[in-house]
C-alpha cells in the first residue's frame, strides 16, 4: 500500500576498481597463472555485474579444464567473455568462400575506420568466427564517458556503418549483414537531432520525455512539418557520414585490403595487428567492451 516502501536506492553497476575487488573475491580458490594480470581483465568486462563475474570464472575455469591445462591464464578469461558476450562459436556453421570473404571485409571496415577515427572508440579484437547470431564482431574498448560530444558521435557514427561502406567498395552492392549497425546508426542519428539538439535546421529544442507522461500519448510534441525536417535532416545526416567513410576507407585501401586478407587467414585479429598495418592510434586509455556484430537476416527482418 502507498507509504509502505517510500524509499528508493538506486545500486549502479560496478565500475572499473570494483570490478576488480569483485574478481578478487570470486577468484579465491581458483588456480591462476603466475603472469596474471587481474587490473586487465576487469577493464575487458564493462557493464558487468557481480553474478556476470561471478559466471566469467566459472566459465573461465571450464574452459581451462577442457585445455587439460593446470592453471587459468588470460586467454582462458577472454575466451570465457567472448562466450558470454557473443555465445557459442559456431565453427560447424556452412560459409561460402564469397561470404566468408564478405564478412572479412565488413569487419576489416568497421577496424579500419574505428582506428583512423581519434574519437571513435578503439578497437580491440576483431573475429570472423560465427558466435550466437553472429557471422563476425568486432570488438572495442570505450572510454566510460559521462557527456559525448557531437564530434565524438560523428566518429563513432562512421566506425558503426564502416563493415556496410566496405561491402559496397569490394562487392559493388551491399549485403543483409549489417542489420545490426544500421539500426544503431539509425537510432543514434534521431537522438542527435530529436534529443541532443545536434541539428541547425531543428535548433536546440529537444522531443525527449524523462518523465514517461506521454506513454499513452498518440500525439507528437511536435507539427508535421517538423517531423518532415527531422527526417530530411536525419537522412543528409547518414548521407553525410556514408560519404565520409567511404573516403577514409579508399582513401587507406591498400591498408583496409591488407587488414580482410589477415582475417582470412588467421580468422582473429587484435590491436597489434592493425598497428603494424596503420601505425600507432592516438586515443585515451580505455575500459568499456563493445562490439559490432555481422549479423544473419532474421525473419522480421525479411517482412520489412
Amino acid at each position: 500500500r502507498a507509504g509502505r516502501f517510500d524509499r528508493q536506492i538506486h545500486v549502479d553497476l560496478p565500475d572499473l576498481k570494483e570490478r576488480e575487488e569483485i574478481f578478487t573475491v570470486h577468484l579465491r580458490g581458483l588456480k591462476l597463472a603466475e603472469d596474471f594480470d587481474l587490473e586487465f581483465l576487469a577493464k575487458h568486462t564493462p557493464g558487468f555485474s557481480g553474478a556476470d563475474i561471478a559466471n566469467v570464472c566459472n566459465e573461465a575455469a571450464l574452459t581451462a579444464a577442457r585445455k587439460n591445462k593446470q592453471a587459468i591464464d588470460k586467454q582462458d578469461f577472454l575466451d570465457a567473455v567472448d562466450r558470454i558476450v557473443g555465445g557459442l562459436e559456431r565453427k560447424s556453421k556452412i560459409i561460402t568462400p564469397q561470404e566468408k570473404k564478405s564478412i572479412a571485409h565488413h569487419e576489416a571496415g568497421h577496424a579500419t575506420v574505428s582506428w583512423l577515427l581519434p574519437n571513435a572508440n578503439p578497437l580491440f579484437e576483431v573475429t570472423i568466427v560465427p558466435r550466437g547470431q553472429a557471422l563476425g564482431a568486432a570488438w572495442y574498448l570505450p572510454e566510460e564517458r559521462q557527456l559525448v560530444t557531437r564530434e565524438q558521435m560523428l566518429d563513432e557514427m562512421c566506425s558503426l556503418i564502416g563493415g556496410r561502406v566496405a561491402e559496397e567498395i569490394v562487392n559493388g552492392q551491399p549485403s543483409t549483414g549489417a542489420l545490426n549497425d544500421l539500426e544503431r546508426l539509425t537510432k543514434m542519428a534521431y537522438s542527435m537531432v530529436m534529443y541532443y539538439g545536434m541539428s541547425d535546421k531543428v535548433g536546440t529544442l529537444s522531443f525527449y520525455d524523462s518523465t514517461g507522461a506521454r506513454g499513452y500519448d498518440l500525439t507528437k510534441p511536435y507539427s508535421e512539418k517538423t517531423a518532415e525536417l527531422i527526417d530530411k535532416e536525419v537522412k543528409e545526416l547518414v548521407e553525410m557520414i556514408h560519404d565520409r567513410t567511404e573516403s577514409i576507407l579508399k582513401e587507406n585501401f591498400d591498408g583496409f585490403t591488407q587488414l580482410a586478407e589477415l582475417l582470412l587467414e588467421k580468422e582473429v585479429i587484435f590491436a597489434d595487428d592493425l598497428e603494424r598495418i596503420f601505425g600507432p592510434r592516438a586515443g585515451a586509455k580505455t575500459e568499456d567492451v563493445q562490439a559490432d556484430e555481422t549479423q544473419e537476416i532474421s525473419p522480421e527482418a525479411e517482412q520489412a
